[in-house]
């Protein structure tokens, strides 16, 4: 049976996350955590009645998430009747990023969902997604971004770009893998060809990579017309509406790799047309 975690803060867009896991995962036994974290502000009032007041803004903002998620909860029930799927609500008092990584723990979660919304320019810089910051902190559950509005759609292939710097171990590959059996998905390794010729060692990674992949319908896939991978990717999505999910295995080394990998993880997170997955390597 699979855990899956839909993190929420009542809005829109995370509502819409949540119908697209349920919708994701119709055929599998899952338990679904619907998990909302939240706090009460400052904790560092002094003084008896600020502590008085503090105290009854944490009762009350704790109601209001019980509220909410019970309301979710209904919600949920009234529009899905799948009997192989149990549902769970948890709050937390704490931070997002803490409440997640707590709850992925405790009860080994198998998938993060979660929604993103997209952005331009400057907003890119300064908007802060959340779902950003679980992608770089919580490294060790794979998370599932799903576009504002997207509605499901049989996901036919899986684009998996990648630029053959990793040796894959097997286990590496079973986020995207387990995804591929489910809908009986073909893999489309996707490596955005810079350089004339790969070196040796990339020619090792793809080597190793198409063993990984010998028991899973895949083909590789070379993009010669462009150095922009976003860009790329996109038009090829816009081309085939097979095209149901966009895989990164996020590894991150030294300082500059890290930066350059982070910005092109961010960038996809806001600008996909279709669900993100993102799960980290073991460098």
């Amino acid at each position: 049976m699979k855990r899956i975690l839909l993190p929420t803060d009542f809005s829109e867009n995370a509502w819409n996350a949540i119908q697209y896991a349920i919708s994701f995962f119709k055929n599998e036994e899952c338990i679904f955590y619907i998990l909302n974290a939240y706090q009460a502000g400052a904790s560092s009032l002094v003084g008896r009645m600020n502590k008085e007041r503090d105290t009854r803004l944490f009762r009350a903002i704790k109601d209001e998430a019980l509220y909410e998620l019970s309301g979710v909860l209904n919600k949920i029930k009234s529009k899905n009747n799948v009997e192989r799927h149990q549902f769970k609500t948890v709050s937390i008092a704490d931070s997002l990023l803490n409440a997640i990584g707590r709850t992925v723990i405790d009860v080994n979660i198998d998938y993060i969902f979660m929604g993103t919304k997209g952005a331009t320019g400057l907003k890119e810089v300064f908007l802060g997604s959340n779902t950003m910051k679980v992608i770089k902190e919580i490294d060790f559950c794979p998370l599932i971004a799903v576009p504002e509005g997207y509605t499901f759609n049989k996901i036919d292939k899986i684009i998996f770009t990648t630029g053959y710097e990793h040796l894959y171990e097997e286990y590496e590959l079973l986020p995207m893998i387990n995804i591929a059996k489910i809908w009986d998905s073909k893999i489309m390794v996707t490596h955005i060809k810079i350089n004339e010729e790969l070196s040796a060692q990339q020619k090792k990674s793809k080597e190793v990579l198409a063993k990984r992949l010998k028991g899973t319908a895949h083909e590789m896939v070379e993009v010669t017309d462009s150095t922009d991978i976003i860009g790329a990717i996109n038009k090829m999505v816009a081309k085939n509406e097979n095209i149901g999910m966009v895989a990164i295995l996020e590894y991150w080394h030294g300082f500059m790799e890290k930066i350059t990998h982070e910005n092109i993880v961010k960038k996809m997170a806001f600008h996909t047309k279709v669900p993100l997955l993102v799960a980290h390597l073991v460098d």
